[in-house]
């Protein structure tokens, strides 16, 4: 009965220790130039930052920063299936309804830096809009 019970608690040790992340982590600070179809070209920073408490197995979660000159900051948070990542964004001023969600796939470049292309969906900015960005890890 004591090897059955060590034999248990071993897998159980395997087995929740199995749970963690097994995705890159794509924590960074990221240089982005964009296209909105409202405001139209434009550059900013996006920073991630990895939530290993809420990121499990395949999946991962993260704080989310975007810095854009002249318009403001976008706080809010991205949730990641492998190399596949949801992104959610609100500007500070939320008088202005400038919020939205993003979709973008994870990439290295050719100097193996990680990269992503980014499409967003703001509902209610102006009536609706579009964009895309494209960041690269500084």
């Amino acid at each position: 009965m004591k090897l059955f019970t060590s034999i248990l608690l071993c897998l159980m040790s395997v087995s929740s220790h199995a749970e963690t992340t097994n995705t890159p982590d794509f924590s960074g600070v990221y240089n982005c130039v964009g296209d909105d179809a409202h405001e139209g070209k434009y550059t900013g920073t996006v920073t991630m930052r990895l939530k290993p408490e809420h990121s499990k197995a395949s999946y991962a979660s993260y704080d989310f920063k975007l810095e854009v000159p002249e318009y403001g900051t976008y706080l809010g948070h991205a949730a990641a299936y492998g190399h596949h990542v949801a992104m959610h964004f609100a500007l500070q001023d939320q008088t202005t309804k400038d919020y939205g969600t993003g979709i973008a796939e994870m990439k290295k470049n050719i100097k193996g830096q990680w990269g992503f292309h980014k499409f967003y969906f703001e509902p209610e900015f102006k009536g609706g809009n579009t964009g895309v960005e494209d960041c690269v890890i500084q």
